[in-house]
């Protein structure tokens, strides 16, 4: 582990706090007239994923914590457990909703992704950059509409649902951005 000042955090990067893991989810920095600045961060518990903020100095020294990634393939979910597959050597990893958190709405079968683990055990996925869905509840698509800022919700094949255009329709699979949870485009 190696320090680095509250000022040099970064959204995902994983930090040591009070004895606990946490991911950095956003942060902004303050300077309120002439009194000294802040960080003021939103961080991911990574053992209870409840979502806290905290208020760092900007001299606070905060402990940066290096995790391992390894490739692995979403096998299936099973009650409140998630197995996944090592690609490399079909060892097979659990993980619970609570470790998981909303990444649990982006994960489809055989979809591959890395799996964090911090010594020795794992504690966390890394999505992709996008992911596609199959639309399985909306209102019925229109051919005629443009894209425009008009967006309607669609259910998608994981349970969650996400804003898209008029045009889209039951059955089609678009393609979705997992850090925010929005409709890109209809995918191939």
């Amino acid at each position: 582990m190696d320090t680095v000042q509250a000022t040099r955090m970064r959204p995902g990067m994983v930090v040591r706090h009070d004895g606990r893991l946490f991911a950095v989810f956003s942060l902004s920095h303050r300077t309120p007239g002439n009194k000294r600045g802040f960080v003021q961060a939103k961080l991911r518990d990574l053992t209870s994923g409840a979502m806290v903020e905290h208020r760092f100095s900007s001299e606070d020294m905060v402990e940066r914590a290096f995790l391992d990634e390894k490739e692995v393939e979403f096998l299936y979910p099973e009650g409140d457990l998630y197995t996944f597959m090592d690609t490399t050597t079909f060892e097979q990893y659990h993980l619970t909703r609570t470790d998981l958190g909303d990444t649990v709405g982006y994960l489809i079968p055989n979809l591959q992704l890395k799996i964090e683990f911090f010594e020795g055990r794992p504690i966390g996925i890394e999505l992709p950059a996008t992911i596609d869905l199959k639309v399985v509840e909306t209102e019925p698509g229109i051919k005629s509409a443009s894209a425009t800022n008009v967006m309607k919700p669609a259910k998608m094949e994981t349970g969650i649902t996400v804003l898209v255009p008029p045009f889209i329709g039951e059955g089609e699979v678009i393609r979705v951005d997992p850090t925010d949870g929005t409709y890109l485009e209809r995918a191939k």
